[in-house]
């Protein structure tokens, strides 16, 4: 009797579950369970054979993830912490058997996700970007193909692309996604009532991410797969309202990490994620116990420190019978905190200063913006270039400010519709020529096509040699034919260096989807034309370009595109700003006056210049006060994918550090390091003075002042360093290449020149616990070297440890961002404090001359107007350093202060900050701020900075 009532509930339950009565299933299940054990305990239920067949007990070992330590600033401000969430996971249970129900399944869990505006997370490295484009979230090249290594389930990465074309690594993001919707038949999909199902792509994207993300966790199906996080008490009541149709769907109450003044300090606190397969291993040699689905410290801090902010886990072994209860619990170990992590830096000063950058930036370019057209020449100066205003224009296009996906939508404003119908039109017009050029036996010369052809030229071709496109081989290209010295001068047209490249097979014509064999090499070109052209119809890059010459030629206006950008909500009108615009058409004074209020951003922009970094340093101790690298990005919304490949696209470079990362050539700023150099080795005295006349002639290819025709005449070393004289210092470079008996040497004064950089910590990295770049000592031409440039190349961060050396008298330290660690309940673990790289051993009389030659730099050198207000006594050297004759310079700026007392180094890089006055005006606004002159809140709510007026030579 009690067999028959046991299996009556049993399939009662089954059946009120299947058929969504939740209610009646649930009372069901409680009379199924108590019964069951009734049953058991009056051993009416007995025995190992009975108990499997109606309790089915398995065991199963579950980990707990320990709670991740904290991370505060040197005064105790809490920057990165744990907040209690709710997280959506998915388990698959065997619940369903068709392929079919558990897409059907997934797709119920996606959309009520999508519903309350949840984001599925995972590691398809796919996903839309603002535009609607399918675009890979690989870091890089090699990481794309790491990522296709798993995907396919190959061993190598050299594994791809076989013979057989099973695992091929050129496919764009959409076409492996359209691979992945036909592998998980998402094109057959049917709904329970038979009808065809269509996905949208997020909807495809999101079932994707769920799908793989199980299967990487299929080895271990026992353990739940997170697929959303921090998802809201809207979420969680949707899906426990429809735990019936979820079946394997649960949602747990767990931690998540979350950054204050998250902008500022992502770059140098990084963020978390689920761990990479490629980084598990080296987890796992250092503790075992990591696992693929583990959160972990993926850049910055938060994977240096690793080791140390990551918690121990628990563990338990369960007993669980069929219906999911546990009937027995063992060996249970709980979870522990990791430790702590306290930063030497000063919350307030980082940020602070990413707030004066981002205004002084906004001055610059509001300087340098012009209403109108403007060309560089070879004789331009890259100090004084301007940008034209509808560069500025296009740029909203460019860098992804106005969204293109918006204006094409069918409830776009009037405005938006105006701008795609212009689009539209001319771009049925330019595809029309381009298959005239490409297709005419007399296809034009490259250097003979209107700028736009010529463009829309040059992109065809690197686009069919891009990576995921990949049909030009330019490592097979012969590049001592006349074809290929033709290309490189535009003396030849694309039309026939693609015929040049199919006779000679470097264009590779495989990927061409006709299934027919090509009679001749006409046949071969039509087909490539034709499956390029289709491509770029969707290729959003292209549609840029075409954009770029719709706003040059004025068919579509800065007012329009100013205007869109209320439309998109990118601003707000407050009042009657729009209808302003729309009345005085006056778009170049509206862009200057949002750039003023900072409305709109240099990094939005992402113009020259839009990037820079700030590092401060105590010269005593070596500790990092602030490194500063703008723009920043909020790191609290990194796992969403959408966000995350709109970072990689921004122009501006958010992921990348400016401070440690940026690596440029000196300039000037390097010209201490050869002062003492020259004064060590005895090659010049304090009292000697070297004659400038405006050029350095006593090599091959001579030298020019920066005040040429102009000269500085006789100078001593403290004032070729105050005048940063070139003339001078290639004349010690010269000196440092000619030994006792009168033979020149380059490379004996490279030699030299090498020795005393490594001497100041130039020969390594800075020290501090966040990526960095390598630094570059110069090995060419003493004389340019000998002034920062030749081929040197440092980061700011490196250039802050060389500066903190000559400030403190050649104690060069190892820079470091960690002041110390210690327990969750505040018991300390280790005090960090910098080690000592080494010491310079120069004379008084040297350390005294350089640093009175800088202190003149300020108040007797051409940044004297500058600096004539600034109420601290500080002593540095300015520097410019130009890259290309078409792009404007870089500015650099090394400083410390006080001047008779050192306390702190200011560094400050500019990538293409036009002049190094720009450099130094954020260097001063740095010290104002530091000693007191300015409160974080008045800078934090202020706008623009005006940007330097003083010309500063170097």
């Amino acid at each position: 009797m009690f067999r028959d009532l046991l299996d009556i509930l049993t399939d009662f339950f089954k059946k009120a579950i299947s058929s969504r009565l939740f209610i009646l299933g649930c009372i069901c299940f409680a009379m199924y369970a108590g019964l069951v054990g009734t049953l058991f305990d009056m051993q009416i239920i007995r025995g190992e054979e009975a108990l499997n067949e109606y309790m089915q007990i398995t065991e199963q070992t579950i980990t707990t993830a320990g709670t991740r330590g904290n991370i505060y600033d040197r005064n105790g401000k809490l920057l990165a912490y744990n907040k209690l969430a709710y997280s959506v996971t998915v388990q698959d249970t065997g619940a369903y058997k068709k392929a079919e129900d558990k897409n059907n399944m997934y797709l119920r869990l996606v959309r009520i996700l999508e519903k309350h505006g949840e984001k599925v997370q995972g590691k398809f490295e796919v996903a839309l970007d603002p535009n609607g484009d399918m675009v890979y979230t690989s870091s890089s090249e090699s990481a794309r193909k790491r990522f296709l290594r798993d995907y396919y389930g190959v061993k190598k990465v050299e594994d791809l692309d076989d013979e057989k074309g099973k695992y091929p690594s050129n496919l764009n993001a959409r076409e492996l996604f359209q691979m992945a919707y036909e592998d998980n038949g998402f094109d057959k999909l049917k709904d329970e009532d038979g009808n065809p199902v269509t996905l949208t792509d997020q909807e495809a994207l999101d079932i994707i991410n769920i799908k793989y993300a199980l299967r990487l966790m299929s080895f271990r199906k026992y353990e739940a797969t997170t697929v959303a996080t921090q998802v809201s008490d809207e979420t969680v009541a949707d899906i426990l309202e429809h735990t019936g149709d979820l079946q394997g769907v649960n949602v747990e109450e767990t931690t998540i990490r979350a950054y204050n003044d998250s902008i500022p300090f992502a770059p140098v606190i990084g963020y978390t994620g689920k761990v990479p397969e490629d980084q598990l291993e080296e987890l796992q040699q250092k503790k075992p116990d990591y696992d693929i689905n583990d959160i972990v410290g993926r850049t910055g801090i938060e994977y240096t420190m690793e080791q140390d902010l990551q918690g121990t886990k628990g563990k338990k072994t369960i007993y669980k019978d069929s219906m999911g209860r546990i009937r027995e619990t063992k060996d249970e170990t709980d979870s522990s905190a990791g430790n702590d992590v306290y930063l030497t830096m000063d919350a307030d000063l980082q940020k602070g200063i990413y707030h004066l950058i981002e205004q002084s930036l906004a001055g610059v370019l509001i300087k340098t913006i012009v209403n109108g057209d403007y060309q560089v020449g070879s004789t331009t100066d890259g100090s004084n270039m301007k940008i034209p205003v509808k560069d500025a224009y296009y740029q909203l296009i460019n860098n992804n400010v106005l969204s293109l996906k918006g204006i094409e939508e069918e409830d776009a404003s009037d405005t938006e519709k105006e701008i795609y119908r212009k689009y539209v039109s001319s771009q049925e017009q330019i595809f029309i020529n381009l298959t005239n050029e490409l297709m005419s036996p007399h296809a034009t010369a490259m250097k003979d096509l209107p700028e736009d052809m010529k463009a829309y030229m040059f992109y065809i071709y690197s686009y069919l040699a891009g990576p995921t496109v990949g049909m030009i081989k330019e490592d097979a290209i012969d590049t001592s034919s006349q074809e290929y010295q033709a290309w490189k001068a535009d003396e030849i047209s694309l039309r026939n260096y693609l015929y040049y490249g199919i006779a000679n097979g470097w264009v590779d014509t495989t990927k061409l989807e006709t299934g027919a064999k090509y009679s001749n090499a006409d046949d071969t070109f039509e087909a490539l034309v034709r499956y390029t052209l289709e491509s770029l119809r969707e290729d959003r890059n292209f549609t840029k370009r075409i954009y770029r010459y719709l706003i040059n030629d004025d068919v579509i206006t800065g007012q329009e595109l100013c205007l869109a950008l209320y439309d998109q909500g990118v601003l707000i009108d407050k009042g009657q700003e729009a209808a302003e615009l729309r009345a005085s058409g006056d778009a170049y004074s509206f862009l200057l006056k949002k750039l003023s209020t900072l409305e709109i951003t240099p990094a939005q922009l992402a113009l020259s210049p839009s990037n820079a970094g700030v590092v401060v340093t105590d010269d005593k101790t070596g500790e990092v006060l602030a490194l500063v690298s703008y723009p920043g990005y909020d790191n609290n919304r990194i796992g969403d994918g959408t966000y995350f490949s709109q970072l990689q696209a921004d122009l501006s470079l958010p992921l990348y550090n400016n401070a440690t990362q940026t690596r440029k050539a000196p300039g000037s700023t390097f010209k201490p390091i050869t002062a003492v150099a020259a004064l060590e080795e005895h090659v010049v005295n304090t009292e000697e003075t070297i004659n400038c006349t405006g050029e350095y002639d006593e090599i091959a290819m001579p030298i020019k002042c920066w005040i040429y025709p102009g000269y500085h005449g006789h100078l001593n070393l403290v004032e070729g360093i105050a005048n940063s004289c070139n003339v001078f210092f290639a004349e010690l470079g010269h000196r440092l290449s000619t030994d006792a008996s009168g033979n020149y040497s380059p490379d004996g004064g490279l030699e030299v020149l090498r020795e005393y950089a490594s001497k100041f910590g130039l020969d390594h990295k800075s020290g501090v616990e966040i990526a960095e770049l390598e630094p570059q000592i110069s090995k060419e031409d003493p004389e340019r070297s000998t002034m920062g440039q030749g081929s040197h190349a440092y980061t700011n961060v490196q250039l802050s440890r060389y500066v903190a050396a000559l400030a403190n008298r050649g104690t060069v330290f190892e820079l470091s961002l960690l002041d110390k660690t210690t327990d969750s309940e505040g018991n300390l673990i280790k005090d960090y404090t910098p080690e000592i790289s080494s010491h310079i051993d120069a004379a008084d009389l040297t350390w005294d001359t350089v640093q009175q030659g800088m202190r003149e730099v300020i108040t007797n050198g051409s940044s004297k107007r500058l600096f004539a207000d600034l109420e601290v006594e500080i002593a540095g050297k300015t520097g410019t350093a130009q890259e290309a004759r078409n792009k404007p310079n870089h500015a650099f700026f090394i400083s410390f202060a006080p001047y008779n007392d050192p306390e702190i180094c200011v560094t400050v890089n500019i990538p293409y900050g036009y002049s190094s006055s720009n450099a130094a005006n954020i260097g001063k606004n740095v010290y104002e701020y530091y000693y007191g002159y300015r409160d974080l809140e008045s800078i934090v709510n202020a706008g623009a900075l005006d940007a330097a007026q003083v010309k500063i030579g170097d």
